[in-house]
């Protein structure tokens, strides 16, 4: 017997997978945004351009949107998208750089030293190392001491300036330390205390980059949501309220510095602590490849480890630049040589980048320059090079 099948529709087929980039070409480093649609609905994938590769997972539509930071060598790199069992890919050009005329350096190279802003032997260090003195030097006080003007003077002494690390805790008490929590902060109970330093810093008078609370989207400072009692919304009114009592001193030489840490999985929303372009005059981020020295970490590209980070605060904080303000690769689980250079041509491909700061310090791992004679002459080549 026939069977009949007028009238009936066929199921709609699945549209073939399909990604589209922000853009086709661009210098190595640039982060490009891959926009995906047709793929199996949420599921989990990847995106990979050369040696980069970040995860992805498909919405109820099976689409996403994720950025990825572009291989460091010229050429074309297939950009592959694969998500189930569906895959597709897009050509990137990788174009040389624009050279920059000798003597010029737009980013401004930066260290930090076990001794700190006084350690004049140990500056001296670097500067031999690197084959250039630096021009920013990072300090760290906590809220149990003065502002350092002697600190100060010697870096201007050397023709630099100091990125001056503020913490409201006390150095070695652990997250929970009530004493110190936002709210508490923003209620105005150490408000004598910020005052002193907004007096000092501005009778002093010579420019200073003042970094307060960094690194406030993990969970290792009791300055952070989530620990010691801080809830949301708490650090945007602790950061807003220190800015503004010592605003109210006069202090008009101070360069306010937001400096969260790169984002990873879990950590607080960037855009939910940003306090606003009226608190800020530089935006920064801290990030290290760990290598595989930690149980926890891998080892991870320049333009991976910050390229997310990046791109976020060109998003909540557009124009404004931007600095890395810490930053140092282990040597354990691959080559840091290798990705020292990477490093600095990645930054140099990132107009808004206008200053790096390594950390130059023997502690968690073996950040320092000259962790092995390699390292330290990739440092110093990477450094003349760079935009």
């Amino acid at each position: 017997m026939a069977v009949l099948t007028f009238g009936l529709t066929p199921p709609p087929a699945q549209a073939a997978a399909t990604i589209t980039l922000s853009s086709t070409s661009g210098e190595a480093g640039s982060p490009v945004t891959v926009t995906g649609a047709g793929f199996p609905k949420r599921t989990k994938g990847t995106v990979v351009a050369g040696t980069a590769k970040v995860a992805v997972t498909t919405t109820s539509t099976g689409t996403f949107q994720v950025s990825i930071g572009m291989p460091t060598a010229p050429g074309t790199v297939t950009v592959t998208a694969t998500a189930g069992s569906a895959v597709a890919s897009a050509p990137f050009t990788v174009v040389d750089p624009v050279p920059v005329p000798s003597g010029t350096r737009s980013i401004r190279f930066g260290v930090g030293t076990n001794g700190g802003a006084a350690a004049g032997g140990e500056l001296d260090e670097v500067a031999a190392l690197a084959g250039e003195a630096p021009s920013i030097v990072l300090s760290y006080k906590d809220f149990n001491q003065a502002a350092p003007l002697a600190e100060l003077d010697a870096v201007r002494a050397r023709g630099a300036e100091t990125l001056l690390t503020w913490e409201p805790w006390t150095w070695g008490g652990g997250t929970e330390q009530p004493a110190y929590s936002l709210d508490r902060i923003a209620a105005g109970d150490f408000d004598a205390y910020l005052r002193e330093w907004g007096t000092a810093l501005g009778q002093w008078g010579q420019p200073v980059y003042l970094r307060f609370a960094h690194e406030m989207n993990g969970n290792w400072y009791p300055w952070a949501e989530g620990v010691n009692g801080n809830g949301a919304g708490d650090y945007i009114a602790a950061y807003r309220h220190v800015h503004d009592v010592v605003a109210s001193t006069g202090a008009t030489n101070i360069s306010w510095v937001w400096n969260p840490n790169v984002p990873y999985w879990g950590s607080t929303p960037l855009d939910q602590l940003y306090p606003g372009g009226d608190y800020v005059d530089v935006v920064a981020l801290d990030g290290y490849n760990w290598g595989t020295s930690q149980s926890w970490s891998a080892w991870q590209e320049p333009e991976v480890l910050f390229g997310e980070g990046i791109t976020q605060l060109r998003q909540l904080a557009p124009g404004r630049p931007i600095m890395i303000a810490e930053t140092a690769s282990s040597e354990v689980g691959g080559s840091k040589p290798q990705w020292i250079t990477s490093l600095f041509r990645y930054v140099s491909a990132q107009q808004d980048v206008v200053a790096l700061v390594w950390f130059h310090i023997n502690k968690e791992a073996d950040w320092r320059i000259n962790s092995t004679s390699a390292s330290a002459d990739a440092f110093r080549a990477g450094l003349a090079a760079r935009r």
